[in-house]
């Protein structure tokens, strides 16, 4: 199983670590499983990056799982709304709402 961490990233300083500690969670919830981190991937693109160009990225990373876990926070984000609709559609496993 492929599990992707959603959750809000604009606006939110902290949002690191909030990722890398729902990855630790995820990993000792789910042993074998394995986890996307769309924030330690995202974190590495140019600053001129726009929020679209990082949806691509984030959209392909999705496309990737077959499941996503949901942080608390993801209804204050447009671009996790988009991504819970979209792994939704998909008929992923939603975990974590």
């Amino acid at each position: 199983m492929k599990i992707y961490i959603s959750g809000k990233i604009t606006g939110d300083s902290g949002y690191i670590e909030k990722f890398k500690e729902a990855e630790k969670k995820v990993r000792q919830q789910c042993k074998g499983c394995e986890v996307i981190n769309p924030a330690l991937i995202l974190q590495e693109m140019p600053e001129s990056t726009t929020h679209a160009e990082y949806m691509k990225v984030s959209l392909c990373l999705l496309d990737m799982c077959d499941s996503i876990y949901m942080l608390p926070d993801w209804e204050e984000s447009k671009g996790a709304y988009m991504e819970y609709h979209r792994a939704f559609d998909m008929g992923y496993q939603i975990l974590g709402v």
